[in-house]
């Protein structure tokens, strides 16, 4: 039983419209996050009681607040409601099935956007600057890209990543070409993810006029998914070189990496809705444990 379907039912609908009952989608954002601090913390020699506070507060933002992916949904559904009513898995979202209204939804949006601005209280002056791009206009473009453009996964994968920019800025005061690299690693991630998860929707995506690069890459899209997987950990050894890291985050960060993705790729049937949707899963849960593992043991070795 999930969160949203145990809950009482005058509540259920914020779930739904949160999406913090599908904690996937969390993990996502955590996990550049966390890379991030641990390769930031790794060249700073950061002390091992502060990392885990940082830590322990990404946690935090990801599992209790969960609100830059929950604002990003929200502003997402809202702008989608018409398309969202002609998609069989996402008809019953409640602004599209009329459980919640677009006023209240957007009330709820701001609500979500004002503890997002709370937690960036602390910042300094470039993260701060960088945040607030993070915050508002990156994800708000991306909800229009898809009636516009095949590659709307591409905006995403900035919006949803520069956390890790953010991040390695509040703690240096700099972005450092390693910061950089992982950006790119963690936008090839997101191409990686998001084209198998809007693989989900390909037929009902054709009839509603929404486009993805699930539907552009057509036939030879596991072809494409492995050269985004191979760009992914190339990037991700490059941010590894350039921060200096160690042989534990070589092996078992980039490494497992690769294996992971190689073994998804293998096993995944970019035709079947559930097979999609299990491999979109295992990266919120798995994939992006494995690179920090790799990181984190690098840390500690240091």
């Amino acid at each position: 039983m999930s969160l949203a379907t145990a809950a009482p039912s005058a509540i259920r609908p914020w779930i739904e419209l949160s999406r913090v009952h599908k904690f996937a989608g969390s993990m996502l954002i955590f996990w550049p996050f966390a890379w991030s601090l641990t390769m930031s913390a790794h060249a700073i020699s950061m002390p091992l009681p502060t990392y885990a506070l940082y830590i322990l507060y990404g946690l935090f933002y990801a599992a209790v607040l969960h609100s830059e992916h929950s604002a990003g949904c929200i502003w997402n559904d809202i702008l989608d409601r018409d398309f969202d009513r002609q998609v069989e898995r996402t008809k019953n979202r409640p602004i599209a099935a009329g459980t919640v209204s677009v006023p209240g939804a957007v009330i709820f949006l701001f609500t979500h956007l004002a503890v997002l601005m709370a937690l960036m209280w602390p910042f300094n002056d470039l993260a701060w600057k960088i945040g607030l791009v993070t915050v508002f206009p990156l994800p708000g473009i991306y909800p229009l890209l898809k009636r516009v453009t095949y590659w709307p996964q591409a905006w995403l994968g900035i919006a949803m990543n520069m956390v890790s920019v953010v991040v390695w800025s509040a703690l240096q005061a700099k972005v450092p070409p390693a910061a950089l690299m992982l950006l790119f690693a963690c936008w090839f991630w997101t191409l990686y993810y998001d084209t198998i998860y809007a693989c989900q929707d390909k037929r009902d995506d054709v009839k509603a006029g929404v486009k993805s690069t699930a539907l552009l890459f057509g036939q030879h899209i596991k072809l494409v998914l492995a050269g985004f997987a191979s760009l992914l950990v190339a990037c991700l050894a490059t941010a590894g070189y350039l921060n200096h890291q160690g042989a534990p985050f070589f092996l078992l960060g980039a490494g497992g990496a690769a294996l992971h993705l190689f073994s998804q790729l293998r096993f995944v049937d970019v035709d079947n809705v559930k097979s999609c949707l299990v491999a979109f899963e295992a990266n919120g849960f798995t994939f992006g444990g494995v690179v920090w593992f790799g990181l984190f043991c690098d840390y500690l070795f240091a």
